[in-house]
């Protein structure tokens, strides 16, 4: 700073002692001495009142570079820089102009993440201004905003050795408040990537992209009773994703031009495809039929069209949280088998929905790439050998001046894919505001620019990993900035997640795995919590004694099943009362769904006498046949009632179909009975139903009466028949005119010489050739 600027600040600070009759004069004398040098110096930032900083941006104006092009140009280059300035004090800015300013090499990317983290404006790092080439823009009222144009040829930046420069571009005026001269108001700045001579830089980064296609969980459970097992959606969210305009739409459409690796949830797939065809949505009023199929359709062709000749990553269905489950899980019994079934399912719902896409499986991502030796062991636990990490968590060693490879064995045959945090990260938060879109894609082009130019003999390949569900402002910012790094970036070869995974790894790099302790603490508050997969193992122990009754059980396990490990998902994270909900309303209708197999209750009975049957139906409301259940129906008094053994049940789907059972009574009253379904596991099966039977046995007085009766009747019989016999051989005997036993005269003793006369009748009175009656018929 020289002596007429230092004498500038003093005037100034004399101003707010003295009194207003001097001020005039001290303004004068301010002024007539640059102009009696021939010099105009600009007064540093902190010119102005005593205390205050003027020239940040922060203070008076906020710039905001909006475009800049060429993004890397040439020695012989114009460089256009396009922008806005946003009065932000409440005194109108006035009499002010635009200027770009001289190029800052940035030595590092540590460099370049200080310069960006700026706010103020200094002298010794914020370049000279370049004269002759601004823009006056005028007056700029508090809270308006003014646009600015400047094309500056780049042979006036002072660019010097290949590298990342600062480039900045400052307003200069005054505000009606503080009429003092002119003040650099605001600074705005930006990365320019210098690279005079392409063909000198030999070899190339190698950038690996990942392009996610994630989204929240949009199926629930519930299908409707029909045979082709119509689905319901949560909402019409996924309908607004994959429409034109919206999000998920913009990332199909988008990365089909760009050179990067598709990382897909199979979920998001199957919950697209679902749509193809009628589906219901729930509603407050209930269940309506949904639409899109026409969107539906459109996006997976497109989809179908864009990965055709790139590679894909297939995440476990559902895309779990690995890290929940490691955390909070993996004490909660078969949350590891969910986890391996939704790897298992993965590959085969992508092959399924994408004609001819065969993805690779080997990859697991924990939430932000941040590991501890139980994430890295559940993650591998389905298969995976290949875990997608970030460099803030998996460091890259102290004893390194350079950005290493993306590869590192981590032990147990399993390699870190350790991507950069700081081209991660930058496209996270809001892009929507001005000129931040335009500097992202100047940080991709030199960040990449600065890895490269840490070590140029040693080609190295690095990952960009952004957030798994971006927004369509920063799915837009990304691929301007890809498309800017691939048409402009001649330091920079593009690579397939694969091939990142397979180059050799750096041998001074950091391996180690941070421990759990080193876990951010952050991202830890955020997990899914125990009772969430306490709840899955609930629901999944109703599933799998339901599925052992059904003739076709993939119509109930394939739904619920998925639903299940939806529950899981990543994208349930800081939402435990969502999740809550969810897997209760997955629990519910499991079990609504099991209370279609029923027994129909029944009233109390009366059992008049020793034995007699029982029937007991059973009810199956679904639309297919259940089976491998047994009807039991027991006696609590076994001693007074006994009943028949079980019997094996089968009911079709739509009926009902009742089971007798025999009673036997052995004693008198009120017998409570008991009625249940079981499976052939001898687990219990929906709800017991109980009923009584009243038995009302015959008593032993009363039996002595209705024997008493019986025999008499038994010997009025006999006597009735009797006379009839008598009578009958009476009126023979009448019929001849001897009564039974005369005799003729004759002595009937056999005595004497007298003999006998032949009536030519039987001594039984009978007459000849008449049959002989039996006397004890």
């Amino acid at each position: 700073m020289d002596s007429r600027e230092r004498g500038w600040r003093v005037a100034v600070s004399g101003m707010r002692v003295r009194g207003a009759r001097r001020l005039a004069s001290l303004l004068a004398a301010v002024i007539a001495l640059p102009l009696l040098t021939g010099l105009a110096p600009l007064p540093s930032a902190s010119a102005g009142a005593p205390g205050e900083e003027l020239g940040t941006g922060h203070r008076r104006a906020t710039i905001s570079i909006t475009d800049l092009g060429p993004a890397v140009p040439g020695e012989d280059d114009t460089l256009t820089i396009r922008g806005t300035i946003t009065n932000e004090g409440d005194s109108p800015i006035i009499d002010s102009s635009v200027a770009a300013r001289q190029g800052v090499p940035l030595s590092s990317r540590s460099a370049i993440d200080q310069a960006m983290a700026r706010t103020g404006f200094d002298y010794d790092t914020d370049g000279l201004i370049v004269r002759g080439h601004g823009q006056d823009i005028g007056t700029i009222q508090p809270g308006m905003s003014a646009t600015f144009s400047l094309r500056v040829p780049v042979s006036e930046l002072a660019l010097g050795e290949p590298g990342v420069y600062q480039l900045g571009v400052g307003l200069t005026g005054q505000t009606e408040a503080e009429r003092w001269g002119d003040q650099v108001l605001g600074l705005g700045r930006t990365l320019l990537p210098w690279q005079p001579d392409p063909g000198a830089q030999s070899p190339q980064t190698r950038l690996t992209v990942l392009w996610p296609l994630v989204s929240t969980t949009h199926l629930t459970s519930r299908t409707d009773a029909d045979e082709e097992q119509t689905p319901a959606f949560r909402n019409d969210d996924l309908l607004r994703e994959i429409s034109p305009g919206g999000r998920l739409y913009q990332l199909v459409s988008l990365g089909a031009d760009l050179p990067v690796t598709w990382v897909i949830d199979p979920d998001l797939l199957a919950s697209v495809d679902a749509m193809r065809e009628e589906h219901l949505v729930e509603t407050d009023t209930g269940l309506v039929p949904g639409t899109g199929q026409e969107e539906a359709l459109a996006w997976l062709l497109m989809l179908e069209e864009a990965v055709r000749q790139d590679e894909v990553i297939a995440l476990p269905f559902g895309d779990p949280d690995v890290a929940s489950l490691a955390h909070q899980g993996m004490d909660v019994h078969g949350a590891l088998s969910q986890f391996a079934t939704a790897t298992e399912t993965s590959a085969q719902t992508v092959e399924t929905v994408l004609v001819d896409t065969e993805p690779s499986t080997d990859f697991a991502w924990p939430v932000d790439g941040a590991i501890d030796p139980s994430i890295v062991s559940v993650a591998t636990s389905a298969g995976a050998t290949h875990v997608i990490t970030r460099s803030d968590s998996l460091r890259p060693g102290d004893a390194l001046s350079y950005t290493p490879t993306a590869a590192r064995p981590i032990g147990g045959g399993t390699t870190a894919i350790v991507s950069d945090a700081r081209l991660s990260t930058l496209f996270e938060g809001d892009l929507t505001r001005t000129g931040a879109a335009a500097l992202a894609q100047q940080q991709l082009l030199a960040q990449t620019l600065a890895i490269t130019l840490e070590a140029p003999a040693n080609e190295r390949s690095v990952v960009l990993a952004p957030q798994r569900m971006p927004t369509a402002d920063q799915a837009q910012a990304m691929a301007a900035a890809i498309r800017g790094v691939r048409d402009e970036g001649d330091w920079v070869a593009f690579a397939d997640l694969s091939e990142a995974a397979d180059a050799t790894p750096d041998p001074a790099a950091n391996n180690r795995v941070p421990s759990a302790e080193e876990y951010p603490a952050e991202l830890r508050e955020q997990e899914l919590s125990t009772s969430t997969f306490q709840s899955m193992r609930e629901t999944q122990r109703t599933l799998a004694d339901f599925l052992v009754i059904l003739t076709d059980p993939d119509r109930v396990n394939d739904p619920f099943g998925n639903a299940i490990r939806r529950e899981m998902s990543t994208s349930w994270r800081s939402g435990e009362e969502e999740v809550e909900e969810y897997g209760d309303s997955v629990q519910e209708g499991l079990v609504a769904l099991t209370e279609r197999v029923q027994l129909i209750p029944k009233s109390d009975i009366t059992l008049s006498g020793r034995s007699a049957t029982i029937p007991v139906t059973v009810q199956n409301n679904l639309v297919q046949d259940v089976h491998n259940l047994e009807l039991r129906l027991v006696s609590l008094r076994q001693l007074g009632l006994e009943v028949s053994g079980a019997q094996d049940v089968r009911v079709n789907g739509g009926h009902s179909q009742s089971f007798k059972f025999t009673a036997t009574a052995r004693a008198n009253g009120v017998m409570q009975l008991s009625a249940r379904l079981y499976t052939t596991e001898d687990k219990a099966y929906g709800e017991e139903i109980t009923f009584e039977a009243d038995v009302t046995s015959i008593t032993s007085e009363v039996m002595m009466v209705i024997a008493g009766g019986i025999l008499l009747m038994v010997l009025a019989g006999i006597r009735m028949y009797s006379q009839r016999k008598r009578a009958a051989r009476k009126s023979a005997a009448d019929a001849t005119g001897t009564d039974i036993g005369s005799d003729t005269g004759a002595d009937t003793d056999g005595s004497g010489d007298e003999s006998r006369t032949d009536t030519g009748a039987d001594v039984s009175g009978a007459p000849p050739g008449s049959e002989r009656l039996d006397p004890n018929e």
